[in-house]
Order: structure tokens, then sequence, then C-alpha cells
């Protein structure tokens, strides 16, 4: 069975649907399935061995220009190659903030109807020139306008996951938002399987788009665990001046991911006379866009007179990223709004690191079947720093929340598992 996953790039920023997809693609490669990975918009960027095609379809500078203008709905397919060039859409940033995109959303999601049909055209083609696929699978629900077309042309099955799509629709303005969720729901229904990563979003996403909740299957999230050694049998040595204690933050630097509010409760601890020192140090991609988040912190820790403890290492490869997890004494993820996956915490309890995360989303359902880390009250920072207080001063139950979530990883999130999970799905939509 050919297999195409269609896997939207975010430029040249490293994005979790983009890691799960070429992981999951290089998992099923493996497995002796028959696949190939259709970046959209624009390559993408993952920190392991790619698997990509180099061809990108839908390109991101056409989809923008059919948006804004005829002239390029009309203009002959060899322009269109010009700027479809990898080396052009690679420089595309992925921080274009969502609440410009209403009507570009609306017409991706119309599919055969929108602006950008054309690509839609072009994308048919290149699959009518090959071995045809029998299945398509979408890495987001933002997608799903090209389901329609591909089933009619092709005869293909359509698969998608969803991904944390309602987090970006509800940034669009009105009445963009309502033509878009209605878009979604309409089209979604006409899909032959929905995946979620989790139970927490598989329910959510039911009402959202409105589908019967048994419609949803839900397959964890899995990660390549090699180059994830067995955790240091020897204790780490006990926090002082020179060592502070290390609360890491591994995710993007922006305001949804809530890095302002593990600085505030940085404050907190470091005005608490029965904490030994500590510091805060994060890891991840900056976008031109919030780059002015990133210049407040600072400005508010130099203020308060803590710029000290607060270090940012920019953004890591997945050696960097490894080294750094196993760095930490303890993982810290506060995000503003419930998440669908949680990767960076998976990926923390693979080097036994133990985890701070909210109680909303995602992060609840995953400290409670892992027991690898503690849980604070959501967009409180006076309830982060309790919880990071505990682990920090309780360094038995630090250890052993590390070694809980990172047996709970080895078991349950193995990218091989996610993969012979997935290739059942496939195999249950022939039957």
């Amino acid at each position: 069975m050919r297999i195409i996953h269609l896997v939207a790039g975010a430029g040249g920023m490293y994005c979790g649907s983009c890691l799960q997809g070429n992981s999951l693609c290089r998992a099923l490669l493996e497995a002796g399935q028959d696949v190939v990975l259709v970046p959209v918009y624009t390559p993408i960027r993952t920190d392991e061995e790619a698997v990509a095609a180099r061809r990108v379809a839908f390109g991101g500078l056409n989809v923008y220009l059919q948006q804004r203008s005829g002239l390029f709905r009309r203009a002959p397919w060899c322009v269109d190659r010009l700027l479809d060039h990898p080396a052009l859409l690679g420089r595309l940033g992925g921080g274009t903030r969502p609440e410009r995109l209403g009507p570009l959303t609306v017409s991706m999601l119309r599919g055969e109807l929108g602006n950008q049909r054309k690509e839609l055209e072009k994308l048919v083609a290149w699959f009518e020139q090959q071995e045809p696929p029998q299945l398509i699978h979408l890495s987001t629900a933002m997608l799903v306008g090209l389901a329609r077309t591909l089933v009619e042309r092709l005869g293909a099955k359509v698969v998608c996951t969803l991904s944390g799509e309602d987090a970006f629709l509800e940034r669009l303005p009105e009445p963009y938002y309502a033509e878009a969720r209605n878009e979604l729901r309409d089209r979604c229904r006409e899909l032959d399987a929905l995946i979620a990563p989790s139970n927490y979003y598989a329910e959510f996403m039911a009402d959202y788009l409105a589908v019967p909740s048994e419609r949803i299957a839900v397959i964890r999230p899995g990660l390549d665990l090699e180059g994830h050694e067995p955790a240091p049998t020897t204790p780490r040595p006990a926090p002082s001046t020179e060592h502070p204690a290390t609360i890491g933050y591994l995710s993007r630097i922006c305001p949804a991911k809530g890095l302002h509010q593990l600085t505030e409760a940085l404050g907190i601890l470091l005005r608490d006379p029965t904490l030994p020192p500590l510091r805060v140090v994060a890891a991840g991609h900056l976008g031109r866009g919030d780059r002015s988040y990133l210049r407040q912190i600072r400005r508010n820790l130099d203020r308060r007179g803590m710029a000290a403890w607060f270090e940012y290492v920019g953004e890591v490869d997945r050696p960097g990223k490894i080294a750094f997890l196993q760095s930490i004494d303890v993982l810290s993820i506060p995000t503003t709004r419930p998440e669908s996956k949680g990767l960076a915490a998976l990926e923390g309890w693979a080097a036994g690191t133990p985890a701070v995360l909210p109680n909303h989303g995602v992060f609840s359902e995953l400290v409670a079947r892992t027991g690898g880390g503690l849980l604070h009250e959501p967009n409180r920072p006076t309830s982060l720093a309790e919880s990071l207080k505990q682990m920090v001063q309780n360094s038995d139950m630090a250890r052993r929340c590390g070694s809980q979530g990172r047996e709970a990883v080895h078991r349950d999130h193995d990218i091989r598992s996610s993969a012979q999970r997935t290739i059942e799905l496939y195999r249950s939509l022939g039957d």
C-alpha cells in the first residue's frame, strides 16, 4: 500500500508536528511500509535523519500570493516552480500571527473552492504521474481542505492527526473564526479516520468538531529513544552558589508556552530563605515576533536584581537537547492554555528528568499515567513556585519521578510502538 504523509512545515523552526511526522515516517519505513513524506508550505526542519521528499506541496509563497492576487492564481506552473524552490521556502518564518491569516485560513480549508485550487490541481497531477497512493495521512486538520479532491480524483483513504488546531483557530478574528471552524467540522466528518495524541484531546476535539468520540482513535506520540542513555546512578551534587539547582525550560519562546510565568515563579523562589541557590535555563526557538517578549522578561528580571539567575541558551539540536535535559534538575513548561501532545515533557522523561507541569490538557493525563512529576494550578506563578519548591527540596522524590517518567516513556512512547499502532489503523480501513 502506497502511503503519502502530508506534513505542514514551519519554515526554519523546529516544530512538534514536523518532528513527529518525520519520526513516524522513518519508523513506518523501517517497518517495511511504502511511505513518502511530502512537506507542505515549507521544507520541514527535523533534528533526526530527514526522510522528506525534496518537493514541497502548496509552497508557502504561492499560497500567499494566490490569496492576495488573481494574477498569481492564473500564472503558469513554470512561474510557480520558481517560487517553490526549497531555498526560497526555507527562509519563510514560522512566526506569522494567526490574527493576520483569517482569509487565507478559510480559503485553504475550502480546498477546491478556495483561492489555492491551482495548488491542489498540481498536487493531484503529481500523484497521478507516479504510483497513486491508497492512503493519505494529513499531519493536521488544517490541511483537511485537500481531502475531498484527493478522495474523488485518486480514490484514496484519508486519515488526519489532530494537533492543536483549536489553539490556532481561536486566535482568528471574526468572522473568520466561525467560518473556519464550520468548514473544519464539515470536512473532518468526511474523513476515513481521525487520530488524537491523547485521551484528553480526543474527548476535547470530539466536542469541538461535533463528531462521535468513537470516530477518533488515540495513538500516543512516540520518540526515537536512540541516544537517550540510562540516567546516571550517581546522585547530583548538593546545590551551591557555584552549582545552583537548575530549572529547565524547553519549548518555543513565546507567551503561550509560559516562560514569563516561570521567571515570575523564579522570583518567588529566590526570596525563599529555605531554598538553595537556583536558576532557570531556557532553550527553544525564538522567532522574530517574540524577541520583544524575551527582552521584556529580561528587563523585568534585571529590574528586580535577578538577571544573573536566568539564561537563554538558544535553539538546540538533538544532541544539544538530550544534553540539556540530562543537565537540569527539573523541567517546567507552564503553558498558558491546554496542550494536545506534551512532546517536550516526554523528551524530559526520556532523559530521566522530573517535570513540574500545569494541571490542564494532556499534562494532567501524562503525570497521572507516568508518575513523572508534579502538577500546579495553570496560570498561577505562586502555585508553580510551590510545586518547584517541593521538587527542589525533596531530592528523593525528584529522582523517583524522573525514574518513573523514564520507565513510562520507554514502555509507552517508543516511536516503533506508535508506528505499529498506526499501521494497525491503516489496515483496519481496508477491512
